[in-house]
């Protein structure tokens, strides 16, 4: 639950100085569009952000921050404004602030992977492994039989 107040703090605050100080939309329009986008981010990060990383995972907040603030805003902000351009500044924001988020939460949320070999976990840890064991062979001896075999079969 902390990475998700700090997650909701960080949105309501980009949006209360991007959209309210410069595009005068009210503050409850700010806390609905913050609630909606804390929500929907949040799920996105617990569930997306384990299986493709930190930058994929602040490209793709990018992404939902730009369509949820576009698409909601233009149903709920009353004033006219330039609605492209303040959904790209504050998304672009909201990238930053989730690129150091996402860092937060891979070091204290997420499990770490453990370094016990005799756990067997990670790839390079396996201790299942088997050896496989072999006689050389000479290609040298091998390639003068075929060729002596070849020659006699010619003659």
């Amino acid at each position: 639950m902390k990475a998700f107040f700090m997650k909701f703090i960080m949105i309501t605050a980009v949006l209360w100085v991007v959209l309210s100080i410069f595009y005068d939309v009210s503050i409850p329009d700010v806390l609905i569009t913050s609630v909606v986008l804390s929500v929907v981010g949040y799920v996105g990060d617990v569930f997306i952000l384990p299986k493709i990383g930190n930058v994929w995972a602040a490209i793709s907040d990018f992404v939902i921050a730009y369509l949820v603030i576009f698409f909601l805003g233009s149903y709920i902000y009353e004033q006219p404004l330039a609605l492209g351009a303040a959904s790209f500044i504050t998304a672009l924001l909201l990238m930053v602030g989730e690129l150091f988020l996402h860092q937060y939460m891979h070091s204290n949320i997420f499990e770490s992977r453990k370094s016990n070999p005799v756990e067997k976990v990670g790839y390079y840890q396996r201790t299942n492994l088997l050896t496989e064991f072999a006689e050389e062979i000479d290609t040298d001896s091998i390639s003068n039989q075929t060729r002596k075999d070849t020659d006699k079969k010619i003659k």
